[in-house]
């Protein structure tokens, strides 16, 4: 019997378009853009961002190297969010429904700017921020490793004292599912975007 549920969050709870995010980092001064960014793991400074290895003004300060110019928080943080599309408030509800039966978790590869939109008023049409609809987020940058590193997977295991038979993982990365078959817990992988809650639905069903 399922008890809890980890999602993913980009491309799970919050659809990306790496193109979109792309065309902004573009516009932010950052023109080879398309050989650095990723949609399910990033390199160079994004990734040592999202596993925490730097913090935010660090990048900040290294990205504006890259771009030619100083950068403020609010412009990066705009670029960043160029990676979602919005929220669909379906689902958002759909969780709260969850929620009352299972425990709840977020498990994402990160970072500072994303989650301080995530996590304020501005993440949903009712005002209320992502971490309000959890358990609790586990977040790479905070953790210290990105999926589907052992460690991460590990560390929100023994976290949240998560039995791996009583978990379902939901996340649109292959990767990231195959190493959360590989800890024993039941994967479901919908594709970036899809309105996944009638496949859940039946998925939670089976495992009744």
């Amino acid at each position: 019997m399922i008890k809890n549920i980890v999602f993913d969050f980009g491309g799970v709870i919050a659809p990306i378009s790496r193109d979109r995010a792309v065309e902004a980092f573009i516009r932010l001064g950052l023109t080879d853009a398309d050989t650095r960014l990723d949609k399910y793991h990033q390199t160079g400074i994004f990734q040592q961002l999202e596993e925490g290895k730097i913090d935010a003004n660090t990048f900040q300060e290294r990205l504006g190297e890259l771009c030619g110019r100083k950068l403020e928080w609010e412009e990066t943080k705009e670029a960043w969010l160029g990676f979602f599309t919005g929220v669909n408030p379906d689902i958002l509800t759909y969780l709260e429904d969850l929620r009352t039966r299972y425990r709840l978790f977020v498990l994402s590869n990160t970072n500072p700017y994303v989650i301080d939109w995530a996590c304020s008023s501005q993440f949903s049409p009712s005002g209320k921020p992502l971490n309000e609809y959890f358990d609790k987020l586990y977040l790479s940058y905070k953790i210290g490793y990105t999926k589907p590193d052992n460690h991460i997977y590990d560390f929100m295991i023994k976290d949240a004292s998560l039995i791996p038979s009583e978990t379902l993982f939901v996340d649109d990365g292959p990767a990231n599912i195959e190493k959360g078959k590989e800890f024993g817990l039941h994967t479901f992988c919908p594709l970036n975007g899809e309105d996944w809650r009638e496949k859940l639905k039946n998925i939670l069903q089976s495992l009744a």
